[in-house]
């Protein structure tokens, strides 16, 4: 009997050994690159969701994710992406999060307004980022894989208004715009205020346009992210989503996840 127990001991222990060993190793979903910018003179950091069967010969549509470390918004983001792939048809997408180090420096615009100058000193610099994007970035990330000209822009908060920004003033980056919870605020509205002298002057009026605002954010939120809408809206089709449920720190996912429905709501044939 003493034997017997020996063995069921030895047993368990060499089966628990080999499962220690065997049950761990690395989950990848894509890959992190560095990329350095002379205009920003600095390093900045991506994180680049791949599909499932990524081909280097294959050309793709790149999503741009504001906020994209993976302590913001890349992973449930990359969710989005692998699920709408998956169940509807959403093609296969690279993702690109673009890690922050001062967003409050980025994304906005210079302020004549003292009290913000002063509660947040290293803000106005968006110019410098804009051309980040369109003169490194993308570039950079064009010559990294190969891509189909199709691209989103995601932006939520003062990455909204940096989209916004983008829309209003380099509207030739991006095919497509998705701007939740624009900070339009910002500088007196100084932004939204041009808005309709910015997009009389564009050319072409057919990117897709999503605006989405949460019925439970500040009244001053919801009234600009309107105003644009209404002011977009006369020069081409957008689509504004006035999500009553939401606040300003729910909205993202459920907001995302809708525009992705408007694009790709049909199921795939299994």
């Amino acid at each position: 009997m003493n034997r017997f127990f020996l063995f069921l001991l030895l047993y368990f222990f060499v089966f628990q050994t080999n499962a220690q060993e065997s049950s761990t190793q690395p989950l990848q979903i894509g890959e992190i690159k560095t990329v350095y910018s002379s205009v920003l003179n600095e390093e900045r950091r991506l994180n680049v969701y791949l599909p499932d069967s990524f081909d280097r010969t294959k050309s793709y549509p790149v999503i741009y994710l504001l906020d994209g470390s993976y302590h913001e918004d890349f992973l449930h983001i990359a969710g989005l992406v692998q699920f709408y792939h998956m169940t509807f048809q959403m093609p296969e997408v690279i993702l690109i999060g673009i890690e922050n180090i001062d967003r409050k420096r980025d994304f906005t615009h210079p302020t004549t307004v003292e009290e913000l100058k002063q509660a947040y000193p290293t803000t106005g610099h968006s110019d410098p980022f804009i051309q980040f994007v369109e003169t490194e970035l993308k570039p950079y990330v064009e010559q990294q894989y190969k891509t189909n000209g199709t691209n989103y822009l995601i932006g939520q908060s003062l990455g909204g208004l940096l989209a916004t920004e983008i829309l209003l003033k380099k509207p030739e980056l991006f095919s497509h715009y998705l701007i939740i919870s624009p900070s339009l605020w910002w500088d007196d509205q100084s932004l939204i205020n041009q808005a309709d002298g910015l997009i009389r002057q564009q050319t072409q009026h057919d990117r897709f346009v999503y605006i989405a605002v949460g019925g439970k954010e500040h009244p001053i939120m919801q009234k600009d992210a309107a105003k644009l809408a209404k002011i977009l809206s006369n020069y081409q089709k957008i689509t504004f989503n006035k999500m009553k449920s939401e606040d300003h720190a729910s909205i993202l996912h459920n907001s995302i996840y809708q525009a992705f429905h408007q694009l790709f709501s049909g199921s795939k044939t299994h």
